[in-house]
C-alpha cells in the first residue's frame, strides 16, 4: 500500500523559512492580484492567497476589473502596475474572459514582478537552470519529490499534461535532473497510447483535469505518483488517477486533495519573495 506524499507539512515548513527572509527584507512586500469579471473558484483562491499573505506579513491588493474590459486597457492596467515601486508582484487570476488571450497578457507582466513564473523571460531561463522565479504548480511538484529523496539520474518520468503551469516546465526541470522525461498529451491519448507510456513509469505526474483519465492498474509497481488534477465529481474532488486501485501499486501517491494543492499558494509567495531580492538586488 503506497504511502501518501501530503504538501501541508512542506507548505508549512516553507511558510517558516519565508517569514524569516521576509523579516530580513526590512520592508513588507507588496503582492498586487488582478481580477477580471466574477468567478467563484478564483474568489475562493483569493480568500486562500490573502488570508497566507496576512499570515506572512505580506500586504496583499485585490484590483477588482470589470469583465467586459478589452485587452488593451487590461495591458494598460497591468503596465501601470509594473511602472509602481511599491508593488513587487503581480498575479493574473484565471480564468480570463473569453476575448482575452492569457499568453498575449502575461508577457506584459514585467518578469521581476512576475511571481507565477509564466513571463517568457522567466520560462526561458528555466532552460537554462537559471530561473529563480518558477511557475507555482510545477514548484510545487519538485518539492515532493524532493521531500521523499528520490534520486532522479535516470529514472523514467511520464507526465500527462503538457500545459504552460506544469508540463512543459516541469518537464525542464526534470531533465536539469538528468531524468529520462516522457511527456504525453492529447495526441498520445488519441494514438491509444496513453497506457503503454503510464505503464513505464518510475514517476508518474498527472496534470489534466480529467477525473478517473489515468486507470490504477496501470500504475507500475512501486511508481511514485503525483496527481495535480482537481475535479470535482457528485460532491466529492478527486484527481486524475483511480486513486484506491493506484494506491495499492504505487509506493508513494499523493491524495487530492491535500497533495500538491496546499504547496501552490505557499510558493507563490515564496516566489514574491524571490521578486523582492531580484529587484532590490539582495
Amino acid at each position: 500500500m503506497a504511502r501518501l506524499l501530503e504538501g501541508k507539512a512542506i507548505s508549512e515548513r516553507i511558510k517558516k523559512q519565508i517569514k524569516e527572509e521576509i523579516s530580513k527584507l526590512n520592508l513588507k512586500p507588496v503582492l498586487a492580484s488582478i481580477q477580471v469579471g466574477e468567478n467563484p473558484a478564483v474568489s475562493v483562491y483569493i480568500k486562500a492567497q490573502r488570508r497566507l499573505s496576512e499570515e506572512l506579513g505580506i500586504d496583499y491588493q485585490l484590483h477588482k476589473l470589470d469583465s467586459q474590459i478589452s485587452e488593451i486597457s487590461l495591458i494598460e492596467f497591468i503596465q501601470k502596475l509594473n511602472l509602481d515601486r511599491a508593488i513587487n508582484g503581480l498575479i493574473l487570476q484565471m480564468p480570463l474572459p473569453k476575448h482575452i488571450d492569457y499568453k498575449k497578457i502575461t508577457q506584459y507582466i514585467e518578469p521581476k514582478k512576475d511571481v507565477e513564473g509564466l513571463h517568457p523571460e522567466n520560462m526561458g531561463k528555466i532552460i537554462f537552470g537559471k530561473a529563480k522565479i518558477l511557475p507555482c504548480t510545477a514548484q510545487a511538484v519538485m518539492e515532493l519529490l524532493k521531500e521523499i529523496q528520490i534520486d532522479l539520474y535516470g529514472k523514467e518520468v511520464v507526465i500527462v499534461g503538457h500545459s504552460e503551469i506544469v508540463g512543459k516546465p516541469l518537464s525542464l526541470l526534470l531533465l536539469d535532473k538528468f531524468a529520462t522525461v516522457t511527456v504525453c498529451h492529447i495526441g498520445t491519448y488519441e494514438a491509444g497510447k496513453l497506457e503503454e507510456h503510464v505503464k513505464k513509469a518510475e514517476v508518474l505526474i498527472v496534470a489534466v483535469g480529467k477525473a478517473g483519465l489515468i486507470k490504477g492498474d496501470w500504475i507500475k509497481e512501486g511508481a511514485i505518483v503525483i496527481d495535480v488534477g482537481i475535479n470535482k465529481v457528485g460532491d466529492k474532488i478527486v484527481g486524475d488517477v483511480e486513486f484506491e486501485t493506484a494506491s495499492k501499486r504505487a509506493s508513494f501517491i499523493t491524495p487530492v486533495p491535500g497533495g500538491v494543492g496546499p504547496l501552490t499558494t505557499t510558493l507563490l509567495m515564496r516566489n514574491l519573495v524571490e521578486a523582492v531580492k531580484i529587484q532590490y538586488e539582495l
